[in-house]
């Protein structure tokens, strides 16, 4: 049965995250394997290349399925963009080799999350920004996400109070760059633990209000204790900007 690669882009606002759960249809991935199997008359399941959360959005979202189907490719993806909602958009579509799963062939992910740092309104964009009016000392901040950069232990960055799996990851890069009143975060990594690029942008505003010093980021990671890292900020300011194999 022939294999294909979906990438996908997603305003998650209204979206209950990526992951199909029992309760809701509101999920990107329940959204897709409906109209997949609606269109293409069998059962359809997706793999994604990892779970965004409810209000998170995605430039660049990766998924993978198998079904048979007599269409080309570009008849396929033509179909996917007439009747996937305008909030969900079908970048590309091709068949891949069999052995092609979207999280588990997954080399590495960007994260951007935006902060909107003025009291000024900024209507239009508000779906997409985390508003804090407060002065941030953005020096320190980066200083310290240097210092949470490298091959670490990040479960002090995870919300998951259970853990089956190694919570071992490399953070390839955290840069901070001043856009006017925007601060922007891009966070590059082999792959990202739940909530976690949300927790180290929380930690990293901490030093930025003065609460944390640079210096306490090794401390934070070696105690690998949830209470010792920062707030989960609001999910409207992250979107997923990009998945690398």
């Amino acid at each position: 049965m022939p294999n294909y690669r979906l990438t996908l882009c997603y305003d998650g606002t209204r979206w209950k995250g990526w992951q199909k759960q029992g309760n809701t249809e509101q999920t990107i991935q329940g959204k897709l394997e409906a109209l997949l199997s609606r269109l293409l008359e069998q059962p359809v399941e997706v793999a994604g290349s990892g779970r965004t959360d409810a209000g998170t959005h995605a430039r660049m979202q990766v998924a993978s399925f198998r079904a048979k189907t007599d269409w080309s490719d570009q008849t396929f993806l033509a179909a996917l963009r007439q009747y996937l909602p305008a909030d969900i958009g079908a970048i590309a579509l091709e068949r891949v080799e069999p052995r092609f799963h979207a999280r588990l062939s997954c080399t590495g992910k960007t994260y951007v999350y935006r902060i909107w740092n003025s009291d000024q309104p900024n209507v239009f964009e508000r779906n997409y920004l985390h508003r804090i009016c407060e002065p941030l000392d953005v020096p320190a901040m980066r200083l310290a996400a240097d210092d949470l950069c490298g091959t670490h232990d990040y479960r002090a960055f995870c919300s998951l109070k259970r853990f089956k799996k190694s919570t071992v990851r490399r953070v390839e890069s955290i840069v901070i760059e001043e856009l006017g009143p925007e601060l922007r975060f891009t966070v590059s990594g082999d792959g990202f633990l739940y909530h976690m690029v949300r927790i180290l942008v929380g930690t990293l505003l901490e030093v930025g209000r003065g609460n944390l010093r640079p210096e306490d980021m090794a401390d934070i990671l070696a105690s690998q204790n949830r209470s010792r890292a920062g707030e989960t900020v609001p999910a409207c300011g992250l979107c997923l900007e990009e998945v690398r194999y």
